[in-house]
């Protein structure tokens, strides 16, 4: 829903060429997520190019897009050198450089755009609006670490099946006396939603956005699944341990009391502001899980893509299939679910002990 608004938002900002492109991606089954990212590094990109005198246009929207098609191969690696370059903020005072996967982000999202505008749009006498794409001769910036060290260092960030157990009990246990009273009854009136959401994550694998977006009757109790809209906008069935399963049924069956929402609201995770039951947003769910690790690992945070990446470690540990855990993550490639074999490495040290000792 907050995608939503800030794609309808911020098409009012862009030229008409850009909201055909945002209508055409939508009939395509884009997922609204995706296109909120996109037309983000847009905004970007058009402030770029007037801040830069490419275009003497006053606003974004009076862009024309013969800017883009005399663009220069030199002029956007320029834009992308800057990108790699510039400092963020991480928090106060601790600033850090963009990551190669953002950067290969931006140039995807500007990709995307220069191959409809130069193969799938249409002016008034059939034609393409322009056909020259400089787009097509970036090349995007290749990782420098291998996927063994980058499984490794994931490995670092994860719990094992113990810890996982250890960190829900600290959640559904041991939290609430850290507190003090004050906050100990805020706690309390979130305390089953925060605990069936985090048994969500370590019990499924599950994406933070397809936990926020959960719908009551995506709950099958019966057979212990759940159904949710994965990238690409594909329905997927995906089954979650009995524990989730107990911890989901727990909060459902106090959602109604504790939040009162409308009827007509489906969302599983709500949170109350003013009085009225909201969707719990992917944020939220972010900073929940943070606080909890935080306090867990004594001021160490992970997050619920590392509550995943727990989970893929533990499923392969007990034996799960690659193949399995491909369809449970919602992957598409097996290439993709292949870096967690790196992430199970106790038989490889067991191996590695017994060549060390052999006599």
């Amino acid at each position: 829903m907050l995608a939503e608004q800030y794609v309808n938002q911020a098409i009012k900002d862009m030229s008409f060429y850009i909201v055909e492109y945002v209508r055409a991606k939508k009939r395509a089954t884009y997922s609204v997520r995706t296109l909120s990212g996109y037309l983000h590094d847009f905004k970007r990109f058009f402030n770029w190019l007037r801040q830069e005198g490419f275009s003497d246009a006053e606003t974004n929207v009076a862009v024309p897009y013969t800017v883009l098609e005399s663009l220069k191969k030199k002029d956007v690696e320029m834009l992308f050198e800057m990108l790699m370059d510039e400092k963020i903020e991480k928090r106060k005072d601790v600033f850090t450089t963009r990551s190669i996967d953002s950067t290969n982000r931006f140039i995807q999202s500007l990709k995307s755009l220069f191959n409809y505008l130069t193969t799938e749009s249409e002016d008034d006498e059939g034609e393409c609006y322009f056909y020259r794409n400089v787009m097509a001769k970036i090349k995007s910036p290749k990782k420098t670490e291998s996927t063994a060290r980058r499984s490794k260092r994931i490995s670092a960030n994860t719990f094992d099946i113990l810890e996982m157990k250890d960190f829900l009990h600290f959640v559904r246990e041991e939290y609430v006396l850290t507190l003090t009273s004050r906050a100990a009854a805020r706690f309390e009136r979130n305390r089953l939603r925060d605990i069936a959401i985090i048994s969500l994550l370590l019990g499924s694998g599950v994406r933070i956005n397809e936990v926020a977006g959960l719908l009551t009757t995506d709950i099958d109790l019966i057979h212990g699944d759940i159904h949710a809209l994965r990238k690409g906008n594909k329905l997927d069935t995906i089954s979650i341990t009995d524990t989730a399963m107990t911890d989901l049924k727990n909060y459902l069956d106090k959602r109604v009391q504790l939040y009162s929402p409308e009827k007509k609201n489906l969302f599983v995770f709500l949170t109350k502001y003013r009085g009225k039951a909201n969707p719990i947003s992917v944020e939220s769910i972010e900073k929940l899980v943070k606080k909890y690790s935080e306090s867990f690992m004594a001021g160490k945070r992970l997050s619920p893509h590392k509550l995943r990446h727990s989970f893929a470690k533990g499923f392969l540990d007990e034996g799960g299939s690659l193949v399995a855990l491909r369809d449970q993550l919602g992957h598409n490639s097996i290439e993709t679910t292949s870096l967690y074999t790196n992430l199970s490495q106790e038989e490889q040290r067991v191996i590695l002990r017994r060549m060390d000792n052999k006599d």
